[in-house]
């Protein structure tokens, strides 16, 4: 077993006492001497800087790479595993969003799992039908902590109101994007990516309740919908177990006593993140690394309190307003234009905060 982690060498080390793990890696140089690494099981491989995730992705040993890294860098170690011909369990959205062109063509069938909990409903959804039957896919959400709120109030939530989400425990970065419906903007590239349906025909539907994780809708007019509790264990256990299905790791859920289960529509003039996904996605080339740059820069300023609520989707815009897309040719590529994004980013946050 393998294990990497970018600066959380407290858990790293625990994690590889508990599961004998013969290699680790510290992407974060400077982490590279934390006491944390002197508790590493006897004869387990220390790599350091991010050259040691990736090369940890192309051990003979590892048959399965699970990337639950943080934003764009996840790119390389998805890159490098697919490259590899691992299988691979993804939860690092941003990198399909930002490098799916250069990914996806990777990818050979039952080789690339999907652990977002909405990407797996889709997946399993799909399991046995035709991708031609196809008719749309509908992404759940939850709607965040302020479904129902127009700009006038948004205007004033906290970075604290963000984080408080309803139904799910994740970490901030995403738990900020889940409040501005960006989280659900990525997840529609990212379906769009993973399952070759045009952007226009992935739609969004609040689920309040967050049970019905997504859905398929058939030529037909049937639906099949993925239920379940909103554990994040569920859908990274099917990444590990499929094809098989392993016993649950979840409390199951009493339906009998369940609350009704409601639906209703995502408001993409309150929260414009979304819209802007969409217009990212529709652009297609470099447009969503810029997008996803800019939402990572204005997004980290929320949480430090440099910047208001409405300023994230402020900046995403006037960054994207300043791009001019190309179509994507390589990674490097894709690290200039992610990079000039966030300079442009920083320089908008700067004005705002004048």
């Amino acid at each position: 077993m393998a294990l990497a982690c970018d600066t959380s060498t407290e858990a790293l080390a625990s994690a590889a006492r508990e599961f004998s793990a013969d290699h680790v890696a510290v992407a974060s140089a400077g982490h590279a001497r934390d006491a944390a690494l002197e508790g590493l099981p006897s004869g387990c491989a220390l790599g350091v800087g991010p050259e040691a995730v990736v090369e940890l992705t192309q051990l003979d040993e590892v048959d399965c790479v699970v990337n639950a890294m943080v934003g764009f860098a996840g790119i390389e170690a998805g890159f490098a595993a697919l490259r590899a011909d691992k299988v691979l369990a993804y939860a690092n959205k941003e990198s399909i969003v930002v490098a799916g062109d250069l990914l996806m063509p990777l990818v050979r069938p039952g080789r690339l799992i999907p652990v977002d909990s909405e990407h797996s409903a889709i997946y399993q959804c799909l399991v046995g039908e035709r991708a031609s039957d196809v008719h749309c896919l509908w992404l759940t959400c939850s709607g965040g902590p302020f479904y129902g709120m127009g700009r006038e109030e948004l205007a004033h939530v906290s970075a604290a109101d963000a984080l408080a989400h309803p139904t799910w425990t994740m970490g901030p970065k995403i738990t900020v994007d889940s409040s501005t419906l960006m989280n659900k903007g990525l997840e529609v590239l990212e379906a769009h990516q993973l399952f070759g349906v045009p952007i226009d025909r992935i739609r969004v539907l609040v689920q309040r309740q967050s049970r019905v994780h997504s859905m398929v809708e058939f030529a037909d007019g049937s639906v099949k919908a993925q239920l379940g509790p909103s554990d994040m264990r569920i859908p990274i256990q099917y990444a590990l177990s499929y094809p098989e299905r392993w016993e649950t790791p979840s409390p199951r859920v009493e339906w009998r006593q369940e609350p009704a289960i409601t639906f209703g529509e995502a408001d993409e003039e309150a929260f414009g993140c979304l819209a802007l996904a969409r217009e990212a996605g529709r652009a297609g080339g470099t447009l969503p690394c810029v997008m996803n740059a800019a939402n990572e820069v204005a997004n980290a300023a929320f949480r430090a309190g440099a910047c208001g609520f409405l300023d994230i989707e402020r900046v995403v815009r006037q960054t994207m307003g300043e791009a001019r897309p190309e179509e994507v040719e390589s990674v490097a590529q894709l690290e200039e234009v992610d990079a000039r994004s966030r300079e442009v980013a920083r320089g908008f946050l700067e004005g705002v905060r004048r």
